[in-house]
């Protein structure tokens, strides 16, 4: 009975055929778009976050039902508060999320994180980045 389970909740996280991005593409495209040491949060955190809030799928759309929110795209930016309808915090449609240029993506995340908990808006990070001895690891190989 696991097992089933375990690949449903999966394939809701990455669905088939999903387009997932290798970690070092996602490091290269992150610093490219300026996030290495924005706010002071490194890229290592950036990445951190975006394996934990999407398994590095630029395309992923997850609905949430405990939080009450769909989250779009490499960082699972939420809708009704980041984007939508009205464009919220980051004045963008949730759908131009989920290109996997990044651009609208990291525009969006600069004003997030501007916000008054920086990163400690995704939870994820707080659980799983925010105080990892290994934040390291997460850039190991890449050629940046």
């Amino acid at each position: 009975m696991a097992a089933p389970l375990l690949f449903l909740t999966s394939s809701l996280l990455v669905p088939s055929g999903a387009y997932i991005l290798g970690r070092c593409v996602v490091a290269k495209k992150l610093q490219e778009g300026g996030l290495d040491y924005f706010e002071g949060y490194s890229l290592e955190n950036w990445v951190c976050l975006a394996y934990f809030e999407s398994k590095f799928n630029p395309t992923a759309v997850y609905e949430n039902s405990v939080g009450g929110y769909t989250g779009f795209g490499l960082f699972q930016i939420r809708d009704g508060q980041w984007c939508g309808h009205g464009r919220k915090v980051c004045s963008v449609s949730c759908s131009e999320l989920l290109n996997p240029n990044l651009k609208k993506t990291i525009e969006c995340v600069k004003k997030v994180v501007k916000g008054k908990e920086g990163m400690g808006a995704w939870r994820t990070w707080s659980q799983n980045c925010q105080f990892s001895d290994t934040l390291a690891r997460w850039l190991d190989g890449c050629k940046l």
